[in-house]
Order: C-alpha cells, then structure tokens, then sequence
C-alpha cells in the first residue's frame, strides 16, 4: 500500500512541475527577460531548463528568450575550471567565488555533473559540496547532467552563459568533469582556462596530457597546505618551466601558475590577482573581443553542422537510404567512404 501511495505522489509531483512548467513557456518573453535582468534567480533557472530542453517548443521559447537578453550578455569574465576527480575542483570553485564576492562581484558557477549511466540524469553533487557558496544572494550555482558530450560539457551550456551574464554575473565559472576527456569545447567558449593540478602525483596518475596543459592560461597546484606545501612549490617550479616550453600564444600571454589551499583559502588572491592579469592584458592588445568574436563564428558553425544533422535524419528519404549504406557496408559490399558518397548522390 505504502509503494502505491508513493506512486500516487510521485505522479502528483510530476504534474505540477508540468503544469508550472507549461505556464511558465505561455508567459511574455519581455517579462521573462526582465525578471532575469533583475536578477532574479528562480525566472533564470526555469530560462536555463528551457535551453537544456530537447522538446521544440522550450527550445523556441528558449530561443526568443536568449535573443531579448542578448544586449546584456558579454560583459562578464568567462573562466574555465578543469582537472581530474579529486584535485578538489569544487572546493576551490567555492574557495574563488567567494573571494570574487568579497571584491564586489557576483559569480555563476555552471558545474557540469557526470551523468547516471542508468537514467542518464545528473549526480548533482555540486551543490552539497558548493554549500556557503550556492547560498550565497551573489552566487547562483547551477548544476547540469554532462550526458554523452565529449569534454563533460553540457549541451546547452553557452546558452545557459548568456543568461548569466544577462541576470548581471560579471564572473561565469564553466566546471568540466575533468575525467581525462577532450576539454576543447570548455576552452573554445572561455576567456580564460585554468588547469589544477596536484602536487606529488605524475602526469599518468593525474590523466593530465600535453594537449591541455597547452591549453591551461593559468596552472594552479592545489592542496598546498601542512607537509605538501613544500611539494607544491616544488610542482610549481616544474610546471612553470615546462609551460615556458611551449609555443608563444598568439596573444602573447605567457602561461603562468601558481600555488594554492583552498581548503584553507590560502594563496586562493594570488590566482585572483593572475586572472585580472589576464584580462588587463588580453584587453589591452584587443585580443578579448579578437577571441570573443571567434567563439561566436564557431558557435554558430556548430549550430550549423547540428541543424543540418538534424534535417538529415528526419529526412524519410535519407533514413531508407542510410539502412541500405549501412547493410552494404556490413556485407562489405562498400566502403565507408564509398557509402557515404552514394547517400548524397
């Protein structure tokens, strides 16, 4: 009886989130807009739910939505935070956005959840381990299920960057899973990305490759704090010889690291202070909005390529003909490139 009653409920929740959630798409997209533009957190969180959406008629209201806030948008720091499971990514998160606070910004954190392998929802843990700073009336915290996109980045998560920046977070911090995946499409949509590392633990334990540390603008040994400290300085050095190594950025910016505790707020103002740094110099030789008008012909090139997919496989005439590629090819009738050649013809 008591699972029954539980049903019962369940289905009575669900009901009312749909019904709050259709009467929320049925409001004027001028008085959405201008709920997030004073900033009020619950009209950008529904906002954000409607640009994660895969149903057509959110994605519309999220469309019209985004393009009202468009003039808004733009005028906050984009910071990307990545490193491996462990390096205590959320802990400095919390440990930086407060300091933000503290020197009168206001920071959006979009922490990017791994998702469940069974119901492909977010862990959502990030919020539990975000406490004070998800609290706080400057912070807005927003978790999202990675799902299956390469580099744990949410789908939808330039988007949801833009509402921030509408909603008047001058800090947007992207947390990527950081589970040794590609971290290029959090790289394309910052200003600024920032790689933690660990002291005391190679290259192979750490998943770290190459390929990102030459896309780190700032490196941040973390956890040096008591016997580790001196390991971290160590790590520091190291890591700030290696990063000279590489080819000068075409900004100019040479990568520089540092040392911090987050746990114990310590060292947390000197990436502070690097991160002003950064911004100082990219927009005194242009090169911010350079980079800034990048990543939108990139954004849009990507919504491209998606739209086109899209078209492609609703198309009745393309269905039929990519079983007939794909049976060929399996019978070894057929090359994948041959095949794919013979769908377009």
């Amino acid at each position: 009886m008591s699972t029954d009653r539980e049903k019962l409920r369940q289905k009575a929740i669900e009901a009312a989130l749909r019904k709050g959630h259709d009467s929320f798409v049925r409001k004027p997209t001028s008085e959405i807009a201008e709920a997030i533009r004073k900033g009020d957190r619950t009209t950008l969180s529904r906002a954000i739910t409607l640009v994660e959406s895969s149903r057509e008629s959110d994605q519309k209201k999220a469309e019209s939505i985004v393009n009202a806030l468009l003039p808004q948008t733009g005028k906050s720091i984009r910071l990307g935070i990545t490193g491996v499971p462990g390096v205590g990514k959320s802990t400095f998160i919390e440990s930086f956005g407060l300091h933000c606070i503290s020197h009168g910004h206001k920071v959006a954190v979009l922490a990017v959840d791994p998702s469940s392998s069974v119901s492909k929802g977010s862990i959502l843990g990030d919020k539990t381990r975000m406490n004070e700073l998800s609290r706080h009336e400057q912070a807005y915290v927003r978790p999202s299920a990675a799902g299956n996109n390469l580099g744990g980045v949410a789908r939808k998560t330039r988007e949801a960057m833009l509402l921030c920046e509408a909603a008047g977070y001058d800090y947007v911090i992207v947390e990527t899973v950081g589970v040794g995946q590609s971290e290029t499409t959090v790289r394309d949509m910052v200003d600024c990305f920032l790689l933690l590392m660990l002291s005391g633990a190679g290259d192979e334990l750490q998943g770290i490759k190459r390929g990102v540390m030459e896309m780190a603008d700032i490196l941040v040994i973390n956890k040096a704090d008591g016997d580790n400290l001196l390991k971290a300085k160590r790590a520091r050095a190291e890591y700030a010889r290696a990063l000279h190594l590489f080819p000068p950025r075409k900004s100019g910016w040479i990568p520089e690291s540092t040392h911090c505790s987050a746990l114990q707020q310590e060292g947390v103002d000197d990436v502070f202070d690097l991160v002003e740094k950064f911004e100082r110099h990219h927009k005194l030789n242009g090169f911010w909005e350079e980079n800034r008008t990048s990543q939108l012909m990139n954004w849009f090139e990507e919504a491209l390529k998606s739209a086109v997919m899209d078209r492609f496989y609703a198309e009745e005439k393309y269905q039929i003909r990519l079983a007939e590629a794909k049976e060929k090819i399996m019978q070894q009738q057929l090359s994948p490139f041959a095949a794919v050649r013979e769908i377009f013809r």
